[in-house]
């Protein structure tokens, strides 16, 4: 399935190619503005999905030593983004980050404390795993894929998300339909994420550009500096709701990344987490926080299916 080029059409293009078995289309970086403060047509509202997220008894907490420890902190220490519209966005107008990610780390801060008290520390590709390492933050939620070399490194409690690559290029490109194009072709990603691997093994004629970040990898296709951009489709569709003179083209391809979320490795924050997940799956929970999300941004009312988790 290819996207179309009017600007309407191509956020609903964009959903439909990636809702299919959880290759969900969602986004990351850069857009202004934040989650609609309603979600779809009959949601319920970010803010209200938050607060009446629910709280573990003080039996469930003071079983697990990283929780109790979080609860006597009063704060939930999270390592994310404020540059991802669908994810985690700040809000200015809020004072904090809202969106997917924020919302899950808000409600497990309120599961925990019983406030979705939550500090947010900026983190990059580079820099989760040694936060994680070093005990600097609690958790990362920050579309972070879960593979075998960052298992060896942090603990992972999911996945809560799953999402494919996909390609994007200026609006007048009609060169690139799909990934056997990009041949050739100069192709920016981002350094130290698994599109560089990707490229290597679903395109390994194209001239790889690695960049540190999404705007720096969008910005290069804009300007023309290259002639694609590819990383999960989870971190395209912001540029498709925020920039006119972009597309993605083609169907997404290779692996499924499941999203987790890192823990630091060897503690017991993991099993705990995962009761949590899968507490908010069954209830209800994650499904109205993506439809108040990622769904009131793309405009679909088409639901994915949760990923299993653990």
């Amino acid at each position: 399935m290819k996207l179309l080029k009017h600007r309407g059409a191509r956020a609903t293009a964009a959903v439909a190619v990636g809702l299919l078995t959880l290759g969900l289309v969602a986004c990351s970086p850069e857009a202004p503005g934040s989650p609609a403060a309603s979600g779809s047509s009959g949601a319920t509202s970010y803010d209200d999905i938050i607060s009446a997220g629910t709280t573990a008894d003080a039996a469930t907490i003071s079983a697990n030593q990283w929780a109790s420890q979080v609860k006597k902190n009063g704060v939930l220490h999270v390592g994310g983004t404020e540059t991802s519209q669908l994810f985690s966005l700040l809000d200015p107008a809020k004072g904090k980050a809202v969106g997917f990610d924020a919302g899950l780390s808000q409600l497990l801060a309120k599961y925990i404390i019983g406030e979705p008290k939550t500090k947010l520390d900026q983190v990059t590709v580079d820099t989760r795993e040694d936060l994680l390492v070093n005990k600097s933050v609690d958790a990362v939620f920050a579309t972070y894929s879960i593979t075998p070399k960052r298992e060896a490194r942090v603990d992972f409690a999911g996945p809560y998300y799953s999402s494919q690559a996909g390609i994007l290029v200026k609006s007048s490109n009609n060169d690139i339909k799909g990934v056997a194009d990009l041949a050739g072709k100069t192709v920016a990603t981002q350094a130290a994420s698994t599109g560089v691997t990707l490229l290597a093994n679903e395109a390994p004629k194209a001239k790889v550009l690695s960049l540190p970040d999404h705007a720096q990898a969008l910005a290069a296709v804009k300007q023309g500096r290259a002639d694609a951009y590819v990383i999960d489709q989870s971190l395209l569709l912001n540029a498709l709701v925020s920039n006119k003179d972009v597309k993605i083209v083609g169907d997404p391809f290779g692996p499924k990344d499941n999203y987790g979320i890192g823990l630091t490795k060897g503690t017991d924050a993991k099993a705990f987490v995962n009761a949590w997940l899968k507490k908010i799956i069954d209830d209800g929970t994650w499904l109205k926080l993506w439809q108040a999300t990622i769904g009131a941004q793309t405009g679909t009312d088409k639901a994915p299916t949760p990923p299993k988790v653990g």
